[in-house]
């Protein structure tokens, strides 16, 4: 099981890793959303429900998935939308 910092880190380093798709370049929107990868950054408490890296890959893959799949720039902010599958899934 990884502690809370290498979740943080290996979070970061997924969104930090090299577009290969168009879904991929929602992920330093993504990053703007999150904030700060350090511990104290609430936007982060969902990393508690995940617990290999694994995990937090798929994580963002479906997140930068959905994004392009189902986001209408037009009815809401990107930001909102973020936020709604962090705390709803």
């Amino acid at each position: 099981m990884l502690n809370p910092i290498e979740k943080i880190s290996l979070l970061e380093n997924c969104l930090n890793e090299t577009e290969t798709n168009y879904a991929d370049s929602f992920k330093n929107d993504i990053s703007i959303y999150l904030g700060s990868f350090d511990i104290q950054n609430s936007n982060l408490n969902f990393l508690n429900n995940l617990s290999s890296k694994a995990e937090i890959e798929n994580w963002v893959s479906k997140l930068t998935s959905r994004i392009v799949l189902k986001y209408n720039q037009e009815c809401e902010q990107l930001s909102e939308f973020i936020f709604d599958y962090i705390t709803n899934g």
